[in-house]
């Protein structure tokens, strides 16, 4: 009987997917990952949120909701990395989003951007970065100022 010879062969093929990674989801923006979390919590009906990774933008955009009583509490915690911040919901979110690219908006287009994008006049608030910080459409008017459009939340 003839021996086969083993000199030189692979045990395993070289397109082998042992050694490859699984391919991880980029995160895109902070912002939307953070809005996102907390809508789907507010439709399961959670009590609490955390969200991360924090940013200035995202405290903000956080702070415009609280002041509009649609979340309650934040916490921020400070883990040396990225951050997280636990976030208190009061069930009173919609929904909430992101507009991505931040398009100017001038002074005079905001009463109509919120017409498209909000479900009515009553309710439901745009949050724009100005030159005077973050703020929702009612304030921008108020200081008589155009700016970026972030979100909205209703």
């Amino acid at each position: 009987l003839a021996q086969a010879s083993l000199v030189g062969t692979i045990p395993y093929p070289l397109s082998s997917h042992r050694h490859s990674k699984a391919a991880a989801m980029v995160r895109i923006s902070v912002l939307r990952d953070c809005l996102n979390g907390i809508c789907n919590a507010e439709k399961r009906g959670k009590r609490q949120v955390q969200v991360r990774p924090n940013s200035k933008v995202v405290i903000k955009f956080l702070q415009v909701m609280q002041k509009h009583g649609y979340i309650g509490d934040l916490e921020i915690i400070d883990d040396h990395r990225a951050g997280k911040v636990v976030v208190d919901l009061v069930g009173r979110i919609n929904k909430c989003g992101v507009i991505s690219p931040r398009f100017d908006v001038c002074l005079g287009d905001i009463e109509q951007l919120a017409s498209n994008i909000l479900p009515s006049r009553q309710f439901g608030h745009l949050v724009f970065t100005t030159p005077y910080g973050i703020m929702d459409h009612e304030e921008a008017r108020r200081k008589n100022t155009g700016g970026k459009i972030v979100g909205f939340f209703f």
